[in-house]
């Protein structure tokens, strides 16, 4: 089971991170891929970054804090890049990506 400490952070990072891989899948999939570039590049950085926060949460990292205020920063880029797109999975990804970014900013305020 995940660090219970950091249970609804963790849960939250891995849903984005989910979230920005679909929609990176389906940026692709839309009919002016170019643009949607900078969503495709966001979503992956963004992913990316959740992941690692989940994982170093779940170990219990001196880093967990740190990591998580780069993921809340990555997080606020991607859902603001995704609310230019009338499309639903960016929509969707922007929701989850502004709840993992107020997750990441409560855990490292907190573990500070």
């Amino acid at each position: 089971m995940a660090n219970k400490k950091y249970i609804d952070c963790i849960e939250a990072c891995n849903h984005c991170a989910n979230e920005c891989t679909w929609c990176a899948s389906e940026c692709l999939g839309e009919r002016d891929v170019n643009m949607m570039a900078r969503c495709i590049e966001l979503d992956r950085d963004c992913s990316t970054l959740c992941r690692a926060a989940s994982l170093l949460m779940s170990g219990d990292s001196d880093f967990a804090a740190d990591i998580c205020r780069l993921c809340a920063e990555a997080c606020r880029e991607c859902a603001e890049e995704c609310r230019k797109h009338d499309v639903e999975h960016c929509q969707k990804c922007a929701d989850a990506c502004e709840r993992c970014a107020q997750q990441c900013e409560k855990m490292a305020a907190v573990h500070a």
